[in-house]
């Protein structure tokens, strides 16, 4: 049996776990080495260190102190590994944890994190999803099951000080062309939320006045929240400091591309199998500046599918050129009226685009002025048929069920 490298006790709180960190920083010392080749298990908690509950009220999701997260495992070193060269990870298998067999969807108030529709959905909601084996569902979202496609939102190794006074510089500067924007454009470095693993007096504080925030995906991996690296996966981490420092949490069971809700996935405590292999100066040899990855062979197989088309035109009529942003915005909000029909809430259809193994993809980028994006929302998730038809659309939902949701205070 693989060694448990890492271990959490979803009694206790994150902060008293020293195998945990909040932060990323070359300073945080590593809470183990393994040579390459090894395979073993790390343990994680879901991303808010346990702070959202399995119950029927949103005040958590509302509530929640952001800076806090995300929780991550690690940081793991990894013998002979030196900057420069490429950190192989196979993620062999993943899974929650046996105690915690459940998982939440939710939607940040606007003031507090915001989202990628939050001008339409600015309140705290949540779904809770409960998982059956391979399978989930939600008291909260009735009509729909499917597979989970469980993956690491998170993971990455951490950046030596010049890469760290890059990202901070560059993001303080995005931050600063509009200070009292809400949500902010930027997460910058807060030392009094931070948990820097084994770090402890003097050298805690400093490095938690410059630790960057683990919220943007970044050259070293990080929160890059891709649904296809699940089990099976293979991924080349740039290597940046001695060791390497492999950190990874926030897993999530289920996932659409984009996880548009923010927090946007089925987040989930549990565990990691993985194995670790070098590839020495491999930066240099394949012109590598941000992680690749090989995606599972096990994804859930539906073959039939509603596409939505969005384009570069905002929600005001106004045209903007070749905005993939808005155009996928666009192809969602598409599909959230069309669910509507069918008797779901707005916040119902928007959580099953968060959560359920819906495709997005950029369709075109040359046509000027719009681009075009398409979101792919498999039929076969839902208990009733979504496909149009001559007769119209049939009300299956009556309503009677609704997701938590709490008014800002």
């Amino acid at each position: 049996m693989p060694e448990t490298l890492i271990k959490v006790d979803l009694t206790q709180s994150a902060y008293d776990n020293d195998m945990v960190h909040n932060r990323w920083h070359p300073d945080i010392p590593m809470v183990a080495y393994v040579k390459p080749g090894a395979d073993f298990i790390v343990e994680t908690y879901d991303w808010t260190g346990g702070f959202i509950k399995n119950n029927d009220s949103a005040d958590d999701v509302r509530d929640i102190d952001l800076s806090i997260v995300h929780f991550l495992s690690g940081p793991i070193g990894v013998e002979g590994a030196e900057p420069g060269d490429l950190l192989v990870v196979d993620l062999l298998d993943i899974g929650a944890k046996p105690e915690s067999q459940w998982g939440f969807n939710g939607f940040f108030s606007k003031k507090n994190g915001g989202g990628f529709l939050t001008e339409h959905f600015p309140q705290a909601q949540k779904s809770i999803w409960d998982f059956e084996g391979m399978f989930t569902k939600s008291r909260h979202v009735p009509g729909v099951r499917f597979p989970g496609l469980i993956h690491p939102g998170l993971i990455g190794c951490l950046p030596d000080p010049k890469m760290l006074e890059t990202w901070n510089t560059r993001e303080k500067a995005l931050y600063d062309t509009d200070p009292e924007r809400v949500p902010a454009l930027a997460t910058l470095p807060f030392g009094p939320t931070a948990h820097m693993g084994r770090l402890k007096g003097d050298a805690k504080d400093a490095a938690a006045a410059t630790g960057a925030r683990t919220v943007p995906p970044r050259e070293h991996g990080g929160n890059c929240d891709i649904k296809d690296l699940s089990r099976g996966s293979k991924i080349y981490f740039p290597v940046y400091v001695p060791g390497a420092g492999l950190s990874m949490g926030d897993l999530h069971f289920s996932q659409g591309d984009g996880e548009i809700t923010f927090c946007g996935a089925i987040e989930m405590a549990g565990w990691v199998h993985l194995k670790v292999e070098l590839i020495k100066d491999g930066m240099a040899k394949y012109g590598i500046k941000n992680p690749i990855f090989k995606p599972s062979p096990i994804t859930p197989k539906y073959d039939d599918h509603l596409i939505f088309e969005g384009i570069s035109v905002d929600e005001s009529g106004g045209q903007h050129y070749l905005d993939v942003h808005i155009a996928y915005r666009q192809a969602c909000l598409n599909a959230i009226e069309y669910l509507k029909k069918f008797g779901y809430s707005g916040a119902q259809a928007y959580s099953i685009l968060g959560t359920a193994p819906v495709q997005g993809h950029i369709s075109g980028v040359v046509d000027i002025p719009n681009a075009c994006a398409t979101l792919w929302i498999p039929t076969k998730i839902f208990e009733f048929d979504i496909n149009p038809g001559a007769d119209g659309p049939t009300k299956f939902l009556d309503g009677s069920v609704q997701m938590p949701l709490s008014p800002d205070l």
